[in-house]
């Protein structure tokens, strides 16, 4: 799940799904963030659907058509203790994120900071905090989701994934281009 506060679509939240079939599937609210988020990371599926979400102390609540998921944000982890000594003017810059990318790869397996984000296109993300999910309870499509897992095997979403850990990240995404020299 991201939830954008910025972005040149304004703020918003989507819904990246890995099924256990294998299917990647997006869940976005206009067509315009749906064909941004798609050109970024590989998805089987991509879908324009109503995603709302809301948080309430360290409850937060996401909700599509089909997608129905609160989870409860825990503990700051000690990769998030870390991450907010950075000043985060640093710890979100391009630069920044070439240099922790080698460190994020063996910290936490699967997670990158720097990559490619399709046609010409780098991203780069700048990690600010991390903090562990304590509990989820969610169903998808009316069936329910089960009990709080390792993500594994990893999604396949882009060039980095989520760690297996489940946890939130708050982070700041840039897209450069490679053609334009634009974030």
């Amino acid at each position: 799940m991201g939830w954008w506060e910025e972005s040149p679509y304004g703020g918003f939240a989507d819904v990246m799904l890995a099924q256990t079939d294998g299917t990647r599937r997006l869940l976005a609210p206009s067509d315009e963030v749906a064909a941004f988020v798609a050109d970024t990371y590989r998805f089987d599926v991509v879908e324009v659907a109503p995603v709302s979400i809301s948080r309430s102390g360290p409850v937060v609540k996401v909700v599509t058509r089909e997608l129905d998921l609160t989870y409860v944000v825990g503990r700051r982890t000690t990769l998030g203790r870390a991450l907010r000594v950075v000043p985060k003017r640093v710890a979100t810059s391009p630069a920044w994120c070439r240099v922790t990318d080698p460190v994020a790869r063996v910290v936490m397996r699967g997670v990158r900071t720097r990559g490619s984000a399709g046609g010409g296109r780098w991203e780069t993300y700048g990690a600010t905090d991390h903090h562990a999910v304590e509990s989820l309870r969610g169903t998808w499509r009316g069936r329910d989701l089960g009990a709080l897992a390792p993500v594994l095997p990893e999604p396949g979403f882009g060039f980095g994934s989520t760690p297996p850990t489940p946890s939130v990240t708050t982070l700041v995404t840039t897209v450069l281009d490679d053609r334009t020299g634009a974030a």
